[in-house]
């Protein structure tokens, strides 16, 4: 992919942060199930991450993977989030929905 001019991806931050909204979990139980559903640690910048994914930066996704900033949700977690009914910051960057817990 060619690289973005700094206002391209200033755009793109902004139509990001946009799109990002609160959403519980029973909403995002779908995604879940289908299995396109990821999740952002706490303190990690939510649209940036979302930035690297709409830029196909697979070296930046992988590294994120790889430190635990970005993951797969487990079984007992979804559970837990369901149980509670969290709500949390989502974006979409099809196929995947990221989210990050609001608290």
């Amino acid at each position: 992919m060619p690289r973005q001019s700094l206002e391209e991806k200033d755009a793109l931050v902004q139509r990001l942060n946009k799109e990002t909204a609160k959403i519980n979990w029973l909403e995002l139980q779908k995604h879940y199930a289908a299995g396109n559903l990821l999740a952002v640690a706490k303190g990690a910048d939510l649209i940036n991450v979302a930035v690297a994914f709409h830029q196909d930066d697979t070296v930046k996704v992988q590294a994120w993977l790889a430190d635990k900033t970005l993951f797969e949700i487990n079984d007992q977690q979804a559970l837990d989030w369901y149980e509670s009914n969290v709500e949390h910051w989502a974006v979409v960057i099809p196929p995947f929905v990221l989210v990050q817990n609001v608290k």
